[in-house]
């Protein structure tokens, strides 16, 4: 017995931004769930428009959008506790950078 499998990838550059349906299906959900994203802060459209067919994302907001997925999936948090925790990670390592600049967070 003989599968396949297909792979369709997006390059994601300044010059080519992900549509909102691009980021949905490129998280294993749907455009409902990148407005959520949006109206609890977690990621925010690079061109802001009415409606979200118009929104443009970037890779960063890739990134914070496939991390609260892992958030809802993996520990079962909804969006605005998602929004707090990946928020506290980012602070965590900024402050850590900022230690590390200082020469005081080698032991971090």
């Amino acid at each position: 017995m003989t599968s396949s499998v297909s792979i369709t990838t997006t390059t994601l550059s300044a010059s080519h931004p992900l549509a909102a349906s691009e980021l949905a299906h490129a998280c294993g959900a749907q455009l409902d769930w990148v407005v959520q994203l949006v109206e609890v802060g977690i990621i925010e459209s690079r061109t802001p428009a009415e409606r979200p067919d118009d929104w443009r994302f970037h890779g960063a907001d890739l990134q914070c959008a496939l991390e609260a997925r892992r958030l809802e999936r993996d520990f079962g948090v909804g969006l605005d506790a998602a929004a707090l925790i990946l928020d506290l990670e980012h602070e965590v390592r900024r402050l850590k950078g900022v230690l590390r600049a200082q020469g005081l967070g080698r032991e971090i």
